[in-house]
């Protein structure tokens, strides 16, 4: 059995869930609300205080969806009450970032300057020039987010340039070599 699908989530305090009869969740927070529609083959039991994912048999796509399920509720629950963020470190000479009200610009070289809108419930914050932080309560949007802004400058490996996530190690390369 999927030792993931059998862990037993914890509801804190504070936090509602609804389940319809179609498995569409709705987890409502302090910091806001989700929903999603999950695989009708699994059978999910809210309780007081818990949550119980099973699985209808040891078939193989049902052993796969059934810690995929208790992993997406426990992400909704957990980012409705504490949030998701995600850390970019932007390194280079002339490399930027700067936020002008829901708008995040970055300046990467390039002839033009790139810009990000606050939308969907993600918000940005720029400590300082060279970092820039990307909050949620959605996991899967917090992370397509930040993949979508290093994209736009990945670091390349010979001088570390670009936009890296925080603590991520960047492969080096030599240069050329003289005579």
């Amino acid at each position: 059995m999927s030792r993931i699908g059998r862990k037993i989530i914890t509801v804190p305090a504070g936090v509602d869930v609804k389940l319809t009869d179609t498995n569409h969740i709705t987890v409502k927070g302090p910091k806001g609300t989700l929903e999603q529609q999950l695989s009708p083959k699994m059978t999910i039991n809210v309780g007081a205080g818990t949550i119980e994912v099973t699985r209808p048999d040891d078939e193989n796509e049902s052993r796969a969806l059934h810690g995929l399920t208790r992993t997406l509720i426990n992400n909704m629950v957990e980012g409705v009450t504490n949030g998701y963020s995600k850390t970019l470190e932007i390194v280079g000479v002339g490399y930027k970032a700067a936020k002008n009200g829901k708008t995040l610009t970055l300046s990467l070289g390039y002839s033009h300057t790139i810009e990000f809108v606050e939308e969907n419930g993600i918000t940005f914050e720029v400590p300082n020039n060279t970092t820039v932080v990307v909050k949620g309560i959605d996991k899967q949007l917090v992370g397509q987010i930040a993949a979508e802004i290093r994209d736009k400058r990945p670091p390349e490996p010979y001088l570390g340039k670009g936009v890296k996530y925080q603590g991520e190690y960047i492969r080096r390369k030599a240069g050329k070599t003289g005579k």
